[in-house]
């Protein structure tokens, strides 16, 4: 029954390395994620808006924006063509591969999103890190409006060349990591042999303040900070466990893992992922905190996780 359910990414493409990295990692999940569907995406350059405006009274600059407008659509429908026939050459069924082309609107990450939104797709996948000044600027900004404007639809973040791996969940027991454990449960429902962690970094209360607690004789405080992180992972373990029973997921592949953050969460995160040959870290976007991994945290594992994807669920 689980290995039913249909499963549909949205792949943002262009002619840069950043994509054919990201390209080349969903190629690689359809072994991970059962009937995984793929939709490419490239959001075609914006055509100057005074030429538009010249376009409606003058019959040569109208001659300019069509032949512009018909060099976009025939470039990026090449590239959707090339990438198309790639993803063929790798096993990739005809009927599970969609192309999709269309002028820049809102912007290029409003547009990637809006479409995400009304086509109800389950992730969206993008690299990151170009080699040319040019080509990072992109890849870097596009990113980044994506994972910030992203509130409903989880982000694949994918950098470099992904190697083989298991997937590891930075969990903190609130409902994002809830909404993180449906994702993955989801996404590999069907799936009889990907190995799943769950890693909490154990908090105390130098990661609630900004203050220099090390002077202040707070022995409460950092109790209570304490005792609370552990009941409300006492209170998500069954239940993560639960929702992967319920996806088909067996109990004996999903382990469990806590590890000191000091003050240094995204740090340590990082580190057990790298030590572990982890090749999909996946992350709540808000914490118990509301702000836990689009702070400070997720910066850091948004920079530092290299060679491997990043989910950020909403």
């Amino acid at each position: 029954m689980h290995d039913q359910l249909n499963k549909k990414i949205l792949l943002a493409v262009d002619n840069s390395r950043p994509s054919r990295a990201a390209l080349a990692y969903a190629i690689s999940m359809s072994s991970m994620v059962p009937n995984l569907n793929y939709v490419l995406l490239h959001i075609e350059p914006m055509v100057s808006l005074f030429l538009k405006e010249e376009a409606r009274t003058k019959a040569s600059a109208r001659k300019q924006l069509e032949k512009i407008a018909k060099r976009n659509a025939q470039f990026a429908n090449d590239l959707l063509d090339e990438y198309r026939q790639e993803m063929l050459a790798k096993g990739i069924s005809a009927d599970r591969i969609e192309t999709h082309t269309q002028p820049r609107d809102l912007g290029v990450a409003k547009d990637i999103i809006d479409k995400a939104q009304q086509q109800q797709y389950d992730a969206i996948v993008v690299g990151r890190r170009g080699l040319s000044g040019v080509a990072k600027l992109y890849a870097g900004s596009v990113t980044t409006d994506i994972l910030e404007q992203a509130q409903v639809i989880p982000v694949w973040l994918i950098d470099g060349k992904v190697p083989p791996g298991d997937i590891l969940l930075a969990v903190d027991g609130s409902e994002a990591s809830l909404r993180m454990v449906d994702h993955v449960s989801f996404m590999l429902s069907g799936n009889t042999s990907t190995s799943i962690t769950l890693l909490h970094v154990t908090n105390n209360a130098q990661n609630y303040c900004e203050i220099d607690l090390t002077e202040m004789d707070e022995p409460d405080f950092e109790e209570i900070v304490v005792r609370g992180d552990k009941a409300c992972i006492d209170d998500f373990y069954p239940l993560a466990m639960q929702k992967f029973k319920d996806a088909g997921i067996e109990e004996n592949r999903v382990s469990y893992e806590s590890v000191s953050g000091k003050r240094r969460i995204g740090r340590a995160i990082v580190e057990f992922a790298r030590k572990g040959n982890f090749s999909t870290l996946v992350v709540g976007r808000r914490g118990i905190d509301k702000s836990f991994f689009m702070g400070s945290v997720s910066r850091h594992l948004i920079n530092k996780v290299d060679e491997g994807a990043l989910w950020v669920v909403p």
